[in-house]
């Protein structure tokens, strides 16, 4: 191994230790230090959908795998995963046991201290393709850990923390940035990038995904043209405005039917469907079975589950729910997709 592999290996062995000290038991665990979340599980656990949020996720032990659209994305010790956008996900943690828990590190971004930091000092700017996927994994450098653990530090001295941690957390998101991908998470900080224009539909999509669909009022939103707006858009999302839509309502409606005990008709109304069928349908083909067994196999599962679903609650953002992962035939991929 080189000095660089050693000096890797040590930081994310002193990482898991503070991790483990951190964690008093499964599952996810909110910090004193803001926008930090770490994580726990002594098993590999259900695949669950939700949407994710803007984050920088780093795995100190164990592995992880997360679906958009039909990519699959699978990081661990050696990889590291940041989201841009919000997306409709799903996710698995697929390498843990009580022996050797999965511990991992989630760290929410802002888009404005993004732009804040490039404004400051910004870092050396890589050959930048645009559009570029809103989710991507990147190789874990040693100062990237580095920069982690010291963060992680600070919660040995609570009292250090507003004075210390803005800094440790500019730190890391310099580290992303000027990793081999950072340029994805640029992208989103510059207000004239299609990528910017982009992350703010996605917004409008995320207020308003019961609505009726206009694709060519989106387009215009982001001063674009109507093709070029799909263009740019699936090649941020994986998928169409029609399909992210279609995500949004799915997974609300699960939500729904799960904490209202609404039924399916009820709930597919709820998050803008008119047809009860077409509801049934598309909510089969997401989560391979009708609403009601849907309902029947989750309820029959949902004592042993429920810890499990909170934590990827806090993990991705809201509305994931467990199931089993995932439909054949999907290949996963251990780096970021190449457009």
């Amino acid at each position: 191994m080189t000095t660089q592999d050693l000096r890797l290996e040590a930081g994310l062995d002193e990482m898991s230790g503070l991790i483990t000290r951190f964690t008093a038991g499964e599952g996810a665990h909110e910090t004193a230090l803001a926008g930090v979340t770490l994580h726990r599980a002594s098993a590999p656990r259900p695949r669950v959908h939700g949407v994710q949020n803007p984050c920088i996720c780093v795995i100190a032990q164990g592995a992880k795998r997360v679906m958009l659209g039909e990519e699959v994305y699978i990081y661990d010790r050696a990889r590291y995963l940041v989201a841009s956008v919000d997306l409709p996900a799903s996710g698995q943690v697929i390498e843990a046991s009580a022996e050797k828990p999965y511990l991992a590190i989630k760290i929410d971004v802002d888009p404005h201290e993004i732009a804040a930091l490039l404004l400051e000092a910004a870092p050396p700017r890589a050959a930048e393709a645009i559009p570029a996927r809103g989710l991507f994994v990147s190789k874990t450098s040693p100062e990237l850990v580095d920069a982690f653990v010291r963060m992680l530090r600070l919660l040995e001295a609570p009292e250090d923390i507003p004075a210390l941690a803005p800094a440790a957390q500019r730190e890391i998101l310099y580290r992303v940035l000027k990793g081999e991908e950072g340029f994805r998470l640029r992208q989103i900080a510059n207000a004239s990038s299609h990528a910017k224009r982009i992350a703010k539909t996605i917004e409008w999509l995320r207020r308003h995904f019961n609505e009726p669909l206009r694709v060519d009022d989106l387009a215009s939103q982001a001063s674009m043209s109507a093709s070029a707006f799909h263009e740019h858009f699936r090649a941020m999302t994986a998928m169409s405005p029609l399909q992210f839509q279609k995500q949004l309502r799915l997974q609300e409606a699960r939500q729904l039917l799960l904490s209202e005990s609404l039924d399916a008709a009820t709930a597919g109304h709820r998050v803008g469907y008119e047809s009860p069928s077409q509801f049934s349908r598309e909510y089969s083909r997401l989560f391979g079975a009708p609403p009601a067994t849907d309902m029947r196999r989750l309820r029959v599962n949902s004592i042993s589950k429920r810890n499990t679903s909170q934590s990827y609650h806090e993990h991705f953002g809201r509305g994931f729910v467990c199931e089993p992962f995932p439909r054949a035939g999907i290949q996963a991929v251990h780096h970021v997709v190449q457009f």
